[in-house]
């Protein structure tokens, strides 16, 4: 009597933790051969779950995993405790459900498995777990906006709050993809503000007319030192038309180019030759077209060369250079390069030229006497690197 006492007590040892967080579906009543209540036979004992992560304040950035010993999982549900949904896939075998996304910083989630032994025994488990809050939170800002259009040579550009010395786990989770299955990559590179940035440019300007998506499924992604993202983001834009606009400025002159056809050229005056004042050459991207703007030269390192309102404002890099109105200017248009960097034309022909063009337009700049290409980070100048060059930047290669 007193060894059917202690191996008795060892089969509830065994089925403790479980029934800590379990609520069989059976109805618990005495078997009919008359054993002993709460002494199933071997094969109708309830199959073993074990869950990953558990505990409280465990880890973020994990997926789930829900494991079945004794027989096998037929379904899965993993809830936070907004009543949110984290779905996985179920082994085909079912010993085995991984969530396909990961655990966020700072949650509560309840895991509700249901298994089946080979006897047929169904059996619902139910366990919960926390996660630990972020120590930081990392931010991103993208460009192009959502269910825009834009030119032809826009890249997907994500800014990042906080470094990412991850790269590959946050690159991991962007997807783009496209219309037409246009070829492109990711790139990480330095931002002009200093910031960690990852753009994805395609090989060859895009072609008018493809839609883009993309789906950055960053929520519970380690960015590294740290910071942990706590949302998705996603963008959908389209290309519009064919338009690249060429600026020589050793002939002081601009022109639209739209679908292969010159639209019209007219005359500016780019940066003055032999100084700081110099304009970029290169390919540069129309970032924005800013309309009328207060220029002050201070903000970019030129003393109080000037400081006043200009209309018809075109960003093309972060360090200050556009194309605009520069009336106080006209009578070097098309004759000599006198401005501070930027590319000049008079008010009528910038008034025109404003209407015409849209952000991810190509600036394709070329002149003897300039300061240099434009960065990669200096806007949006991904179309100065070789497209081999801009392969080896991703971090999955």
């Amino acid at each position: 009597m007193g060894q059917l006492r202690i191996r008795t007590a060892s089969v509830v040892a065994l089925l403790v933790p479980l029934a800590a967080c379990s609520s069989p579906s059976g109805t618990g009543t005495s078997p009919a051969d008359g054993k002993a209540a709460g002494r199933p036979a071997a094969d109708d004992r309830p199959a073993a779950v074990t869950v990953t992560p558990r505990g409280e304040n465990v880890r973020a950035g994990e997926p789930v995993e829900v494991t079945a010993s004794g027989g096998r999982l037929t379904s899965v549900t993993v809830t936070d405790a907004d009543g949110r949904a984290l779905g996985g896939e179920l082994a085909a075998d079912g010993a085995s459900w991984t969530s396909r996304r990961k655990a966020v910083p700072g949650a509560s989630y309840t895991v509700t498995a249901v298994t089946t032994t080979d006897a047929g025994r169904k059996h619902t488990t139910k366990s919960s777990f926390t996660t630990a809050g972020a120590d930081k939170v990392n931010k991103v800002d993208w460009r192009p906006g959502a269910n825009t259009t834009v030119g032809i040579a826009q890249p997907v550009s994500l800014v990042f709050d906080h470094p990412v010395t991850d790269k590959a786990a946050v690159e991991r989770q962007l997807k783009l993809t496209t219309s037409n299955g246009t070829e492109g990559s990711w790139a990480w590179l330095e931002d002009h503000s200093g910031r960690d940035r990852v753009d994805w440019r395609p090989k060859e300007y895009w072609k008018p007319g493809t839609k883009v998506t993309l789906t950055a499924e960053l929520n519970g992604t380690d960015s590294g030192d740290g910071g942990w993202f706590v949302r998705d983001y996603a963008t959908t834009f389209t290309v519009g038309a064919a338009q690249i606009v060429r600026v020589d400025l050793d002939r002081k002159q601009l022109t639209l180019v739209r679908d292969g056809r010159e639209v019209r050229t007219i005359p500016v005056s780019g940066g003055t030759p032999g100084g700081d004042k110099r304009s970029w050459r290169g390919t540069a991207v129309l970032m924005a077209k800013e309309g009328t703007i207060n220029m002050n030269s201070e903000t970019v390192g030129l003393g109080d060369a000037y400081d006043k309102m200009v209309d018809y404002s075109m960003r093309l890099t972060w360090s200050g250079m556009y194309a605009h109105a520069a009336p106080w200017n006209d009578r070097w248009m098309g004759r000599a390069n006198r401005s501070s960097g930027c590319i000049g034309m008079s008010t009528a022909d910038a008034a025109w030229f404003y209407a015409q063009v849209r952000p991810g337009d190509p600036f394709e700049i070329k002149g003897r006497d300039t300061k240099g290409v434009v960065a990669p980070g200096n806007g949006f100048g991904a179309w100065n690197v070789p497209w081999t060059a801009w392969q080896e930047r991703s971090a999955l290669r």
